[in-house]
């Protein structure tokens, strides 16, 4: 598959082809929709609580004598009908993770750079080193490949100028290409990678998929 490969200032580009791996008919996509939703889950903390009116303090003491008062019956100024009472069916502590298996999760990590790069939302870039390790200078060369958006760069690894030059762009994210996962290839409008990300990456996926073609009728 062929892909844009723009120079270190994102001034010249030329198309040249990588080893991406292909796939035909829609083998992957139900991998991918179940990785980005265990990701989401697995993200969420669980902690909302709230108190029963048997776990609300006080309340022991009945507010009023049963009858004679012209009043409803109550037995406990703790009711959920009251201000300051218990909450019924409220929300509790819960574990929202999922679990994908590692064949799912490499599944779905080719199919979703496959996807973005049949799109012509994949751009390579040869390095990320500008002249200077300024946010200027890293700012006009997203703004060359990506005018607007939210863009992911991704490099093997950053170095620690680049990483301060480019970290405090409001709708730029950084990654490495060893912990890029499915939901970053999801998330953003645009992705940059560099060479050696890019190989790095294309590393990954022929060593956990073993084939650089898949057909709807291919068994995983």
């Amino acid at each position: 598959m062929k892909l844009k490969v723009y120079s270190i200032d994102a001034t010249n580009s030329s198309e040249k082809e990588f080893d991406i791996p292909i796939f035909k008919g829609d083998k992957g996509v139900q991998a991918v929709k179940e990785v980005v939703v265990a990701h989401q889950a697995n993200a969420r903390q669980g902690t909302r609580s709230t108190k029963t009116r048997g776990e609300v303090r006080g309340g022991g003491k009945k507010p009023w004598k049963q009858k004679g008062t012209g009043k409803a019956r109550a037995g406990s100024s703790r009711s959920p009908l009251w201000k300051g009472g218990g909450v019924v069916f409220g929300p509790r502590p819960r574990d929202f993770s999922k679990k994908s298996n590692n064949k799912v999760k490499a599944l779905a990590f080719s199919r979703a750079l496959f996807n973005r790069a049949f799109s012509g939302e994949v751009d390579v870039i040869e390095s990320f080193s500008p002249a200077q390790p300024k946010t200027k200078l890293i700012n006009q060369v997203v703004s060359r490949i990506a005018p607007k958006g939210k863009v992911l760069l991704v490099d093997a690894p950053f170095t620690a100028e680049t990483f301060r030059a480019a970290r405090n762009l409001e709708r730029v994210n950084l990654q490495e290409a060893s912990k890029l996962n499915t939901f970053d290839l999801v998330a953003y409008s645009r992705i940059v990678l560099s060479a050696k990300a890019l190989e790095a990456i294309l590393a990954r996926t022929t060593r956990t998929t073993g084939a650089k073609s898949w057909s709807a009728q291919t068994r995983f």
